[in-house]
């Protein structure tokens, strides 16, 4: 299939090379990164594509054919940017200050590792400014949460009463109250794991065609099992106040007729 490279951004094109279309000689193999969205070329068809172009632009009544262009010299006379792998790590650091002290050209030797590091600081602000935010929601939904039990106390006093009058303890009813705490947490929590996962398969494919990145869907990490234990721990604590609350009901206040 034929592609023609153009200048621009995204879907939209300033410029094309209609006249020296690419055309794909393979596919290679997935490998769930970027990589996988490029098209890679040679350097000799970089040049041959910019031989009737001078300074950025296509040279106004001249016209190279492919046919012509394959017998020229198309040897690179210069790149912007290239990869090097070295054979010792212990290298790195010394290739790279003789390439920034290079003086016969102005070059720039940057570590891929660096960069990205310094990338993920930036980042790391949002992801820091996303964690703020999700603790507000578990503070806000344990409150909820508190609220729905303090507010059924009321309903439930001759319930509870029912349940001292045929034998339960003050403390089986103060553990009813946190256990049923406890389930709510624990369901929430459980949930929001399925949801998580269920929406990790759904998103990996369409992520992958359309991003190029792969989505691996791994088991829970000893950080988020920590995590799942506060909120799980946060829950129970809130199912204390409650719990108190009925704790302190007497017999009589849960049997009285009230008018």
């Amino acid at each position: 299939d034929p592609i023609v490279i153009a200048h621009g951004a995204g879907s939209v094109s300033f410029v094309k090379h209609g006249d020296k279309p690419f055309v794909v000689a393979g596919v290679l193999k997935p490998t769930g990164t970027p990589v996988d969205r490029t098209i890679h070329v040679s350097l000799e068809g970089i040049e041959a594509i910019h031989v009737d172009w001078q300074e950025g632009m296509p040279v106004q009544g001249q016209t190279i054919s492919d046919e012509q262009a394959r017998t020229m010299d198309l040897t690179p006379r210069q790149i912007t940017a290239f990869l090097v792998k070295l054979k010792s790590p212990m290298a790195t650091f010394g290739v790279q200050r003789m390439v920034n002290n290079y003086r016969e050209e102005p070059l720039s030797a940057i570590l891929p590792g660096v960069a990205l590091q310094q990338l993920w600081e930036i980042t790391g602000v949002a992801e820091k400014t996303l964690m703020a935010v999700s603790s507000f929601v578990v503070v806000v939904g344990m409150l909820g949460m508190l609220t729905a039990l303090l507010t059924s106390l009321n309903e439930r006093r001759r319930e509870m009463a029912i349940l001292r009058s045929i034998g339960a303890r003050p403390l089986h009813v103060f553990i009813l109250i946190i256990g049923e705490a406890m389930g709510i947490t624990l369901l929430g929590i459980l949930l929001g794991v399925v949801m998580l996962y269920g929406l990790l398969v759904v998103a990996k494919p369409v992520v992958l065609s359309m991003f190029g990145f792969y989505l691996a869907i791994g088991g829970i990490s000893a950080y988020e099992a920590l995590l799942m234990g506060v909120i799980f721990l946060a829950g129970t604590l809130i199912g204390i106040v409650p719990g108190w609350c009925i704790y302190r009901y007497s017999l009589a206040d849960g049997m009285t007729v009230r008018i």
